[in-house]
């Protein structure tokens, strides 16, 4: 079965990847440069805490494409799979994809946490409509 609403679940699988590589990008030549041992016995990760913040934040952000949408991509699936992956709730998916992305760009490039926040609810405000629209579906499909 192939649903209209896991298109902006790949497009944030493709995301998450993108930030994965731009994070080691970075990463790797700040903690070259900061000359971090990697030994177990001597590496510790308050380490990382020594690279420049720029650096950090897209760690930071790798991490956070691994926490709310990890909410998000059930959702899809099982909207997909009851069939009502289109419409509004295909416009919501897409909403809450785009609106990470653009979570992600301020946080990895100016980081303003107030804005950034703003992004982050309305994003939210996505996935609830989502979890709503399967609660209703699914307690009144029984």
């Amino acid at each position: 079965m192939n649903s209209p609403i896991f298109q902006p679940v790949a497009v944030l699988f493709v995301w998450t990847m993108v930030m994965w590589l731009w994070m080691y990008v970075t990463r790797i030549p700040a903690m070259q440069k900061a000359k971090i041992n990697m030994d177990p016995a001597v590496y510790t990760k308050d380490d990382l805490k020594t690279l420049p913040r720029q650096v950090q934040w897209k760690a930071d952000n790798y991490n956070h494409l691994l926490e709310l949408p990890t909410l998000f991509y059930p959702a899809c699936i099982l909207l997909g799979i009851m069939g009502i992956g289109n419409g509004w709730n295909l416009y919501l998916a897409w909403a809450f994809v785009i609106l990470r992305i653009i979570h992600s760009l301020v946080q990895v490039t100016v980081n303003l946490i107030p804005l950034r926040f703003a992004i982050f609810v309305l994003s939210s405000l996505c996935l609830w409509a989502l979890v709503v629209h399967i609660v209703i579906y699914v307690f009144s499909h029984h």
